[in-house]
């Protein structure tokens, strides 16, 4: 939840706060708590880890606006490629 707050912080994001709010609320009500065993796939930036492979074990999307950090997997979108397969 640390990781989100501070990305959705990001002054270059222009979040105002009731918005940063409710998104870290709906995340925390309706997200569910995963602890998967830890990957040995290596990655330049090693405090994205826990997003990959929560992602990789619970069959959910990872959102990043840096896929270039991730492995080339099928589970790992852009916001832009996320949005279009839900809108």
């Amino acid at each position: 939840m640390a990781e989100y707050e501070d990305v959705l912080s990001r002054p270059q994001l222009g979040i105002d706060e009731e918005k940063k709010r409710r998104v870290l609320f709906l995340i925390q009500s309706i997200g569910m708590s995963v602890e998967p065993a830890v990957s040995t796939i290596p990655l330049p930036d090693e405090s994205d880890r826990i997003f990959y492979d929560v992602a990789r074990v619970s069959d959910a999307i990872l959102v990043t606006g840096n896929t270039k950090h991730f492995p080339n997997e099928p589970f790992i979108k852009t916001p832009a490629e996320f949005l279009r397969g839900v809108l």
